[in-house]
């Protein structure tokens, strides 16, 4: 059972062995010359161009020490591709898209002006460096119109670039922000190609982050601006390798630093075409009877205030362009009024809004996010959604606000730091801080609701940190929430950090706990780990008993799953006087759950029977019955695996009639794959099926490491029944996802399932090398039974071949399991 393979073989296959390069740190030359192959068959190889022999893809996984049998199907499949279907005798038009589907390729590029004026030899040198380059720089000071020229030649480059069209703000002028720096900009744009962040590394530093990014460009025809960069060193590691994708750079500073990156440097307009883009961008006709014409020095005194500058004449025009009573020489007595042509432009635009507009305008510049929502405009202001959205639109149309993509709304830099002056100057501290603080109310009650949309664990609690907002997202589903913290992901950290700044510690406490869900599948847990670190400190400060007993088992748990296991038992050790203190029951349940995983990893049998046992009662007399479920079908699972089947069958069969089988119940999942694994010999066809149905539940839901383990079960469940083959795929498919997740303590879970069915397949050597390899991970992560089970695999290789090895093997177990279950 694997999954559809939607990409060409020979590009796939090519993108895999560009992987290789990379982790080989070489060029093509210093790489044809480790591996003993020609520099221009490497080149052809690398490039897609043809498939190489299996000898020299061996070559390449010999000098990075990779494995090359994983590559083999792929390169089965390039290098005997099937054959083309017969092209259909007429047109049909396509069915809609099953839900699932791949989402058609992204495009978040910005609107592209229509009033784009001159600039023609500009675009000619951006469009001939690209082609000539693939990689281009736009420079030039602020609001000459970069931006505005990157995406007009990204447009025109579009169709020759279909797979993405990417637009990432660095931030380097950004005032009040610091620069994104290179690891953040590698995540989002890395999220903008759907890369799933099981594959993106989450530790290493920034090398393994880019090459990663360049991996997937490599494959791709993509082009990517990279807007508003501080420095060379910024964008440096953003820039693509092989392959054809492009990247058109902006900054406000000449990039030295990259010496082989033609550039494309901007200055003012020309009095001509200042003049041409203002009569556009205010509606002005042309001839005689037109208002610029008919007052010749007051328009050139509306070009000098905007100092020729795209920007600050499109402002000027706009507001002319709605002013139809105004002659030019109003509008330049408007522009003359403020202190420089940039916050005459802008505050000429907000004079023209009411007092509620003005309002939210000036709020709209203490954000620190590149984007937002109408929600967030509501909680920042104070007003019911209603009244945000028409006063966004009419930002919209003051130009003022700018919207990148339906309803995401963003403002210009040179507009954010125009908002946030007038901010400081016209509205107290006191107020700005009362809109901070509605943000942060905002955030966190909506991350509240978006997390219950997603199962996990024994389910959400809602958010007690500041007040409820009058408005929340609704989510309808668990995608639509994931998508929702996706796009919200930058401005959720943004917000942690403002309430960690701030001390508005019950914030900093619920927010990190609120994004469990969406780390879990999307994130990984390194990060995490940090988020709770902080979360601990604030709760510290905060002195509430529930709060530090939650925080204190939110980090044990995290400790957890990134395989710190030591770590992880000190912050539940921590946690449990400060529980029984609060006197919280689904706390204390959640805390025994948690202590019951961390028990069995460790080796101990009876113990985690016992707090799964007793963590369902306590979910019971709290009135959680989803928590309830979950610790039943924990519990039927440490009973199959001490062999206690009709026990651990009977027990998965009332939980999935407790929750109906639904999809939505995270112990649905563990319960499917319990029942199939305990009547695999009794029932074999309904356990295929609950397994089958386990597997599609986790692929749903978009969470690998589950994924990883349904197939791996399902691989032990095969074996069991004689499908050696069968089970062999399944495993290795578990262990493909694996070696995505960059998450290596993971394994240890699933090596002696997967060894074990090699063994009984008829490969020793194979089972060998995977016993050994969790021998030498489980005392790393502190899995103590993992490695008594591993001792006793190896035994049973050796029993034929090695009967003394195979004896000390077994007594090492022995020892270990005496050590964990002495009264055993």
């Amino acid at each position: 059972m694997t999954r559809q393979q939607t990409a060409d073989p020979q590009d796939e296959l090519a993108t895999r062995l560009r992987l290789l390069q990379e982790l080989s740190g070489h060029g093509v030359r210093a790489l044809a010359r480790e591996t003993g192959l020609s520099s221009s068959s490497l080149s052809r190889y690398l490039s897609g161009q043809s498939v190489p022999p299996w000898a020299a893809v061996i070559e390449l996984c010999r000098l990075v020490k990779r494995d090359p049998r994983p590559l083999r199907p792929l390169w089965d499949r390039a290098a005997n591709p099937l054959p083309a279907p017969p092209k259909a005798s007429r047109q049909v038009q396509p069915p809609s898209a099953p839900a699932g589907a791949p989402r058609p390729p992204r495009n978040d590029l910005p609107r592209d002006v229509p009033d784009f004026t001159g600039r023609e030899a500009h675009l000619d040198a951006v469009l001939a460096a690209v082609a000539q380059s693939r990689v281009v720089a736009v420079d030039g000071m602020a609001g000459v119109g970069k931006t505005c020229l990157a995406v007009h030649a990204a447009h025109r480059l579009a169709a020759d670039y279909p797979d993405a069209q990417l637009y990432l703000d660095l931030h380097g002028f950004t005032d009040g922000r610091e620069p994104l720096d290179p690891d953040p900009a590698l995540r989002s744009l890395l999220a903008a190609l759907d890369v799933p962040s099981e594959k993106i590394p989450q530790e290493g530093g920034i090398e393994p982050l880019a090459a990663c990014w360049r991996a997937e460009l490599a494959g791709r025809r993509a082009v990517v601006v990279l807007d508003n960069a501080a420095g060379a060193d910024q964008v440096r590691m953003l820039l693509p390798g092989a392959g054809e994708s492009v990247a058109l750079i902006t900054s406000r500073n000449r990039l030295l630093g990259l010496e082989e990156v033609p550039p494309v440097s901007l200055d003012v307009l020309t009095p001509q075409e200042s003049a041409e883009l203002l009569a556009r961008a205010s509606g002005d006709p042309s001839g005689p009877d037109g208002r610029l014409a008919q007052d010749p020095e007051a328009a050139a005194e509306v070009l000098r205030l905007c100092g020729h500058l795209p920007l600050a004449l499109r402002l000027a025009g706009a507001r002319l362009r709605h002013r139809p009573g105004w002659t030019v020489g109003i509008l330049v007595e408007r522009m003359a009024e403020g202190p420089s042509e940039f916050d005459t432009a802008f505050a000429m635009s907000v004079r023209q809004l009411d007092r509620a507009q003005r309002r939210l305008f000036r709020l709209l510049g203490l954000l620190s996010g590149s984007s937002f929502d109408d929600y967030v405009a509501a909680a920042l202001a104070g007003v019911p959604l209603r009244d945000a959205r028409a006063m966004l639109e009419d930002l919209l149309d003051a130009h003022l606000v700018q919207q990148p993509s339906p309803g995401r709304y963003t403002l210009h830099d040179l507009v954010h730091q125009h908002a946030r002056r007038a901010a400081e100057e016209q509205d107290t501290p006191a107020e700005r801080e009362q809109a901070l603080g509605r943000v942060l109310d905002y955030y966190v009650h909506a991350a509240a609701a978006a997390d219950a949309a997603m199962p996990y664990e024994s389910g959400s609690r809602a958010a007690s940190a500041g007040s409820p907002p009058a408005a929340l997202p609704a989510f309808g589903s668990k995608h639509a929430a994931l998508g929702w913290f996706g796009a919200e992901y930058t401005n959720l950290m943004g917000a942690f950090e403002v309430a960690v700044a701030t001390g508005a510690d019950a914030h900093a406490c619920e927010l990190p706990r609120f994004m469990r869900a969406f780390f879990a599948r999307r994130c990984g847990t390194t990060h995490l780990n940090v988020l709770f670190e902080r979360s601990l400190a604030a709760a510290e400060r905060l002195g509430d008993p529930w709060q530090l007993a939650e925080a204190h088992s939110d980090l044990g748990f995290a400790r957890y799953n990134a395989g710190r296991m030591a770590e992880a038992g000190a912050a539940y050790e921590a946690a449990a006087p400060l529980v029984s203190q609060a006197g919280d029951a689904r706390s204390a349940a959640d805390l025994m759950m948690r202590r019951g995983y961390l028990s069995w990893d460790e080796g101990h049998v009876e113990e985690p029977l016992d707090l799964f046992r007793q963590a369902a009662r306590l979910y019971a007399g709290a009135g959680c019955p989803t928590g309830a479920a979950h610790a039943a079908a924990d519990e039927a699972w440490a009973m199959l695996q001490l062999g206690r089947r009709e026990e651990a069958a009977r027990l998965a069969r009332d939980v999935l009639t407790q929750t109906h089988g639904e999809p939505g119940w995270p112990a649905t999942l563990t319960a499917r794959i319990t029942l199939g694994m305990a009547i695999v010999h009794e029932e074999p066809g309904e356990a295929a099926q609950h397994l089958s149905q386990a597997l599609e539940l986790a692929r749903e839901d978009g969470h690998k490491h589950n994924e990883a383990w349904c197939l791996n079960c399902l691989g032990v469940a095969l074996r069991q029944m004689g499908r050696h083959e069968e089970a062999l795929d399944s495993h290795r498919e578990a262990f493909a996802l694996l070696d995505e997740l960059f998450e290596e303590h993971w394994k240890v879970h699933f090596l002696y399932g997967y060894a074990e069915t090699c063994r009984l397949a008829g490969l020793p050597e194979e089972a060998l090398r995977l016993h050994r390899q969790a021998l030498d991970l489980a005392p790393k992560v502190g899995a103590r039974h993992k490695e008594a089970l591993a001792h006793e695999g190896i035994a049973a290789v050796l029993d034929e071949s090695d009967p003394a090895a195979a004896a000390e093997h077994r007594a090492a177990s022995q020892a270990i399991r005496r050590e964990l279950n002495p009264d055993a």
